[in-house]
């Protein structure tokens, strides 16, 4: 299906601006730390200790901190149980207390990464800049990534923006670490007014992906206007973005076509900056990095600028990774309404309250999405397949009928709209209206392998249109040949031909690829059976069998066990296996 994200820059990270984001140093943040041994007698602490660590191994984050607070009552200076209760703290969004317990560690003489990050954000909220490059100081010295770009930013906080670009520079004449030191030097001037400066470092060429991300691109359409250069803004915009309609960039294509200097506020404060800092770091460590890491410098981006909805859209995507489905609820659903990511939020809200089982409860929120911008196709998109998905095939066909209604001119890309409303007509029995939108997906998008498959595969299972059917499956094969399914669309095709012989080899290699298809599993017995191999036949239905098919198919295979295919068929008035002829297409 299209894409239901804002669109993104063609270009995207590559692994080595992923390793980038680690390169900062701590003073002693390498050393273990650990809880200290657990004396037999004291189970409550050691029971609260396991079952904090058993919730951090699963990203629990709210039962961890639970857990660690009950072990802190019985032992409140233990270093390992401080520094779980720490992470667990910035895993809920929550660094008051974790920073507290990290100034607990620190008093005695124990500085962890976690530890230190922690008490390197609450300096920045309470914007003690004097202490930030204090602290930093060891850092910068090193060469660190992180402290050189805060301690940067607190320069400029002060006031001193002099010393903040020989800062950021320190970066820049470094070539695994340029972009970063570019594209934030670039923030800092925009923000200071040099706005001359900033185009500059957007244009250089060492700024690479990170100029390229979504907010450096919309950083710099801003800073192209303020230059009252909104021709080539525009230029830009739609050199950089494709795909679906983006509310955000309709609406800042709108107010430069109209020749509007579009003001600069990606970054207006040094705390903005400090904030962009640690969103910049978690957008490269999502790229390869783990979740929970991620989340860390994602959640500091948004203590810091609370109000920025990219930032709740990252924190909220990775609490989902995470599994942490109620947390990223309570993230997504405090994006207000009049925000331009307020689809993108409420389609994530519906997402997650879907994995975390409330299926109607979901199905309501793309409801209500789809009634407040009923002519917003993202959102009647969202709201078919949410009730495709919950198998309620005739409210989806309508609420793809809405979307279909809402396109423009026909794009190749539209085949997914009719594909996803020809299946739901395929399940509610109007098979002339399946074929008539996956007709019109092949028309927009001939080769697409799904399309020809699936109409393939319907004409072979109705004995219809056989010879033609074959031919779009070939063509679906050519496509994806590591497909399973569609190989065993093949196979299937070749079996309902009669070319029983044919069908054995490509309906091994379908059970191969998909060894535990209940549907696949119990076509292999068909075709093993149609070729006189009646034991690996039934060999094959009984797994068919534990692998969970539907009701009505396990019916039908208990009884190819015990009577036989040759005795199901007849029974059910079919042609005995022998070669079939083809119908006439419809």
């Amino acid at each position: 299906m299209p894409s239901l994200a804002p669109c993104a820059p063609r270009r995207r990270f590559g692994p080595a601006l992923v390793a980038l984001s680690l390169a900062f140093s701590l003073p002693g943040h390498a050393q273990e730390t650990g809880a200290a041994p657990v004396a037999e007698e004291e189970v409550g602490v050691a029971g609260a200790f396991l079952a904090a660590r058993a919730a951090a191994s699963h990203a629990d984050y709210a039962a961890a901190a639970e857990w660690y607070a009950r072990a802190l009552l019985a032992e409140p200076t233990n270093p390992g149980f401080l520094e779980g209760a720490v992470m667990a703290n910035i895993g809920l969004g929550e660094f008051t207390p974790a920073a507290n317990m990290a100034r607990a560690l620190h008093d005695q003489g124990v500085d962890t990464q976690i530890s230190y990050l922690a008490l390197l954000i609450a300096s920045l909220q309470a914007e003690d800049y004097a202490g930030v490059i204090e602290r930093s100081t060891d850092g910068v010295e090193k060469g660190a990534l992180l402290d050189t770009l805060v301690t940067a930013w607190a320069q400029a906080g002060l006031g001193r923006m002099s010393e903040a670009t020989e800062t950021f520079d320190k970066l820049t004449r470094s070539p695994e670490m340029a972009a970063f030191g570019l594209y934030h030097k670039a923030l800092a001037l925009a923000s200071a007014g040099d706005f001359e400066g900033a185009d500059a470092i957007f244009a250089d060429e060492r700024a690479g992906a990170l100029r390229e991300m979504r907010r450096g691109v919309l950083a710099h359409v801003r800073v192209l206007s303020q230059l009252e250069r909104n021709a080539d803004a525009l230029k830009l915009l739609d050199d950089s973005f494709t795909g679906e309609p983006d509310f955000e960039l309709d609406q800042l294509r709108h107010r430069l076509a109209a020749g509007e200097p579009v003001p600069f506020d990606m970054v207006t404060t040094a705390k903005d900056g400090m904030a962009e800092v640690f969103y910049t770091l978690a957008m490269a460590l999502g790229q390869e990095g783990d979740p929970a890491h991620t989340l860390v410098y994602a959640r500091g981006a948004q203590a810091l600028r609370p109000a920025q909805d990219d930032t709740a859209l990252l924190v909220a995507g990775l609490l989902t990774e995470q599994g942490q489905h109620d947390l990223a609820i309570e993230v997504y659903a405090a994006i207000p309404a009049d925000s331009p990511s307020f689809h993108i939020a409420e389609i994530g809200r519906a997402e997650a309250t879907h994995a975390a089982g409330r299926t109607e409860a979901s199905i309501e929120i793309l409801q209500g999405l789809a009634r407040a911008k009923p002519d917003l196709l993202v959102a009647q998109i969202a709201l078919a397949d949410g009730l495709r998905r919950e198998e309620r095939f005739d409210e989806a066909r309508k609420a793809y009928d809405a979307a279909i209604g809402l396109l423009g001119p026909s794009a190749p890309d539209h085949w997914a709209l009719y594909f996803s409303r020809g299946i739901c007509a395929e399940r509610l029995g109007d098979f002339d209206g399946t074929v008539a939108d996956m007709r019109e997906a092949l028309r927009l998008n001939p080769d697409q392998a799904q399309v020809l498959n699936y109409l393939g595969y319907s004409y072979v299972d109705r004995g219809e249109n056989l010879d033609e059917a074959l031919g779009m499956i070939e063509r679906a094969v050519a496509k994806e040949p590591g497909s399973g399914y569609i190989i065993d669309s093949l196979a299937w095709a070749y079996y309902r031909l009669g070319r029983y012989g044919e069908a054995v080899e490509p309906m091994e290699r379908a059970s191969l690829l998909e060894p535990v298809d209940p549907i696949v599993t119990d076509h292999l017995g068909d075709v093993y059976w149609a070729v006189g191999r009646t034991r690996e036949a039934e060999f094959q239905w009984h797994r068919a069998l534990s692998y969970g098919p539907e009701e009505k198919d396990a019916l039908r295979i208990r009884a190819k066990i015990e009577k036989g295919l040759d005795a199901v068929l007849a029974e059910e008035g079919a042609k005995p296996i022998a070669p079939v002829e083809a119908k006439a297409a419809p």
